[in-house]
């Protein structure tokens, strides 16, 4: 009698579509949710740090990293010896860096661009000093570029006391920095993914301690490792992808804000405040990279991935100790 009850039993939980272990109130499962929401939270971060550092990396090199500046020691002055008549140092050098290969683009800066450009250092009435200023030209050079070392020579030939500064090796340095950033921000991202990892399988043993008579006469009755550890996988999935979910629900605003806090980091964008507003968080989304756009997206996935992974070969793994 006893045999058949137990046979009743386990035919009844194992033909249950929707709870056949009585997974639902094993310890863990509850809980799991939360605690893998903060792991995607922190895994959405990691990603958009990683994606941010990377366009920064690259609007660097796009930007400074293809310009020169050149400033003009008194620029109204005649150059020496004169060519034409009223021309002045800057004339020559603009002229000069015109006709040189290599250099696609010559702006020289208006007065209140120089102005704007001293007043975090002289004050807001930086044009009001009688300050003997140079001329500054930014240049703008081409995937080949001139040869730098002979441009300045030609250039202080033109106009002795001409300066020419290339921004390359901050860039580069900036460069290795937004790779190191990225490197962090990726290693984190796998950091996180092994810690949301363990605890499933923590989660996932706790249920199976507390369901352990059930699986036993289950697997003593001839259920499959596959069965018993499907059961235990879907749960954990769910779960995990459940508080994948609400991770990137909460990651997405703080994102959002980031992003456009970052914006005229990586565009003409001009800053108007300190802080955003909602009409630029909202235009922040709109103008994040592609590859962003869809990786966030795969987090609550990628959660789900790992509970139902994790809990298959914590399961496997206890199943096979049984005698």
């Amino acid at each position: 009698m006893a045999r058949r009850a137990t046979r009743a039993v386990a035919a009844r939980l194992a033909t249950s579509r929707l709870d056949g272990l009585g997974l639902r109130h094993a310890p863990g499962w509850r809980v799991l949710p939360l605690i893998v929401a903060g792991m995607a939270f922190l895994a959405a971060l990691a990603l958009a740090g990683a994606q941010g550092a990377a366009e920064l990396g690259r609007h660097w090199q796009q930007g400074a990293g293809a310009t020169l500046t050149v400033q003009i020691p008194r620029p109204a002055a005649a150059p020496t010896p004169p060519v034409a008549q009223g021309e002045t140092r800057r004339d020559r050098v603009l002229t000069l860096l015109r006709g040189t290969p290599g250099i696609s683009g010559v702006r020289p800066l208006a007065e209140a661009e120089l102005s704007d450009l001293l007043r975090p250092w002289l004050g807001t009435h930086a044009e009001q000093l009688a300050l003997p200023l140079p001329a500054v030209v930014a240049v703008t050079i081409t995937t080949d570029g001139p040869d730098l070392p002979a441009l300045a020579a030609r250039l202080e030939a033109a106009a002795p006391g001409t300066l020419t500064e290339s921004h390359g090796p901050w860039v580069r340095r900036l460069g290795l920095l937004a790779r190191s950033l990225r490197l962090c921000a990726l290693a984190a991202l796998g950091l996180v993914a092994a810690v949301a990892a363990g605890i499933i399988v923590v989660a996932t043993r706790a249920a199976l301690a507390s369901r352990r008579e059930v699986v036993e006469i289950l697997h003593g009755l001839g259920a499959t490792d596959f069965y018993v550890a499907d059961r235990f996988a879907r749960r954990a999935s769910r779960a995990a992808g459940l508080g994948g979910m609400v991770g990137l629900a909460l990651a997405v605003p703080v994102v959002a804000v980031l992003a456009a806090l970052a914006a005229p980091f990586v565009s003409t964008l001009p800053i108007e405040a300190a802080l955003p507003s909602p009409a630029e968080l909202a235009a922040s989304l709109a103008r994040l990279p592609p590859t962003l756009l869809w990786s966030l997206p795969a987090v609550p996935v990628s959660a789900a991935m790992i509970g139902y992974v994790a809990a298959q070969l914590a399961v496997r793994a206890w199943l096979r100790r049984l005698p």
